[in-house]
């Protein structure tokens, strides 16, 4: 087979897609999680000062996930046409909720009624919580296997992907970015709204911590090819150990007021949690409930050598410009929110 530095074409672009997607997880997850907390902060100010956080940042972040569903369907078609045609129920509601999740956060300052603007408050916050649920929803159902049949076509209906494990990954999901997203809101705020910010975060580690605890014992327990790989190569415990010091680190930062470096070991827990959920699947992508034969893997469900090739050298070219942008647009937007005259929300 073709290789590129050692490596095959396919798991090139497994490590592409795999970085684009940890790339949204920590972008968007951040205003994700600042969204789940919208209606925990009740006054007028201190909601506008939060979706002024993220009001120049948040529609960027969303590029990413375009962008990888985008190479997830360049490189890997078959996955991107069974899944999204077993979950197209799922996927309608996420789509539906990045619409209107997006309406909310620009209308909700067009009227001045306080009507007006609850109920937009009402759908943004309830749209963002749903949408981290179902993105821990699909990993879970991913990571525990799907009815896959004959010609790799799901055989089955999308109620089968409302499980307890499904279920408990969308729980963690939604902790994390909560987590992830109180962290941010403290960087961007200050006064009463920053005190208050600090309290919920807080409660946001401990809501990670323990959920993470439960999803843990559940996949050591009900899903056994997900502890197979530990048990046939004992350095991967590595990881888990990197995980569990990365949260300590947050903690640690967090009541030490270092919200920065908080958001830092943030962002790697996001990423070695995508590593270990990386390492588990290799070389599989959605493992099939119904016979292994069936499990769609890298080798059966990429492009062509030449089409991979074709595009990793497009991406080589555009990534950097992504980066560039990223970077620049936080670069601009840094330090606290002041209301004033010029903020948008």
């Amino acid at each position: 087979m073709e290789t590129f530095f050692g490596l095959n074409y396919p798991t090139l672009w497994f490590l592409v897609i795999g970085s684009l997607f940890s790339g949204y997880a920590i972008l968007d997850g951040f205003d994700l999680g600042a969204g789940a907390w919208h209606l925990f902060l009740r006054k007028e100010n201190s909601r506008r000062v939060a979706l002024n956080a993220i009001g120049p940042v948040w529609d960027g972040n969303e590029v990413w996930l375009v962008i990888g569903g985008g190479a997830l369907f360049a490189g890997f078609p078959v996955v991107y046409a069974t899944m999204f045609s077993a979950m197209y129920v799922p996927f309608m509601i996420f789509l539906a909720c990045i619409i209107f999740r997006a309406i909310s956060i620009e209308f909700r300052s067009k009227e001045p009624m306080k009507w007006w603007r609850q109920l937009w408050d009402v759908i943004y916050s309830l749209s963002s919580i749903i949408l981290a649920l179902l993105l821990g929803v699909v990993l879970g159902n991913v990571l525990q296997g799907v009815p896959i049949g004959l010609d790799l076509e799901f055989d089955g209906n999308w109620l089968k992907f409302i499980n307890p494990y499904a279920i408990i990954v969308g729980i963690t999901t939604l902790a994390l970015f909560m987590m992830h997203g109180a962290i941010f809101l403290a960087m961007k705020t200050e006064d009463k709204l920053f005190t208050r910010v600090n309290v919920l975060l807080k409660r946001a580690v401990i809501f990670f911590a323990v959920s993470l605890g439960i999803a843990t014992l559940y996949t050591w327990a009900r899903i056994p090819h997900m502890s197979d790989d530990f048990s046939n190569h004992p350095v991967l415990f590595i990881l888990p150990i990197l995980v569990f010091l990365s949260i300590a680190n947050i903690s640690r930062s967090v009541n030490r007021q270092k919200y920065v470096q908080a958001f830092i070991f943030s962002s790697i827990t996001v990423c070695l949690l995508l590593i270990l959920v990386s390492i588990e699947l290799y070389p599989v992508l959605v493992f099939s409930t119904i016979d292994p034969a069936y499990n769609i893997t890298i080798y059966n469900a990429a492009s062509s050598n030449a089409a991979l090739r074709i595009m990793l050298i497009i991406t080589a070219i555009g990534a950097p410009l992504v980066f560039a942008y990223t970077f620049f647009v936080y670069r601009t937007f840094k330090g606290k929110v002041i209301l004033d005259d010029d903020t948008s929300y």
